[in-house]
């Protein structure tokens, strides 16, 4: 294996924020008097906010009034999010100490919008492992697409074909891979599926197993 860059997911990737996230998309729901739609919330995991909107509305259908439940869930979650740290998934801060050591640039490419998201490393102590961050409301389209890996590739100045990428989400795992990055899965709330499973990359339970494993190849 021959890398450049290293680029990482952040919510479910590199900080525990799903089931934070979910368990405030069920407090909105009952709030605004919704069913809590576990498969439809499941198939949101990974994509920007069109892409959160137009799952959420199709799986809702058209009695849905999304803009008061995206408001009830929003201000939910960042009295959550914006205030307080949230836990740093195993392995990363080795994993993380381990690239800088060996002068392997890294980058965030995530769906949550900038100023959210610098927010969110900050409090976890994560900010000053990454050379650039790349968010949703820098690219037109969201993941499965895969212009935020393409982008975040670009501002390292490394081509694609030689970095790392880093997922737990589906979506988030065939953005990485169409933009032909070596990618690792890290699954978190959601298994890997059988279209993304054909996809031929690596999937590793955790950060630790992944740190093994690019110990061992680059031996």
């Amino acid at each position: 294996m021959s890398f450049s860059a290293a680029i990482f997911d952040m919510d479910g990737l590199l900080l525990d924020t799903e089931r934070v996230c979910m368990g405030i998309f069920k407090q909105a729901c009952a709030a605004q008097g919704v069913p809590f739609l576990e498969s439809v919330y499941l198939s949101i995991i990974g994509r920007n906010a069109q892409g959160i909107e137009q799952t959420l509305r199709a799986g809702y259908g058209p009695e849905l009034d999304y803009p008061a439940l995206h408001e009830e869930w929003r201000q939910r979650y960042h009295a959550v999010v914006a205030h307080q740290a949230i836990p740093v998934k195993a392995g990363v801060i080795e994993l993380l100490s381990w690239l800088k050591q060996n002068g392997i640039p890294t980058a965030v490419a995530t769906s949550t919008g900038r100023e959210l998201a610098l927010r969110k490393l900050a409090l976890a102590g994560l900010d000053g492992y990454f050379d650039h961050v790349t968010t949703g409301c820098e690219v037109r389209q969201g993941k499965p697409h895969p212009e935020i890996y393409l982008l975040a590739a670009q501002r390292l100045g490394v081509e694609p074909s030689r970095c790392l990428a880093f997922e737990d989400s589906n979506n988030g795992t065939k953005a990485a891979v169409a933009a032909g990055m070596i990618t690792y899965q890290i699954p978190d709330l959601v298994a890997p599926c059988a279209d993304t499973r054909a996809l031929g990359h690596s999937i590793l339970p955790s950060m630790h197993q992944v740190k093994s494993q690019l110990e061992a190849l680059s031996a």
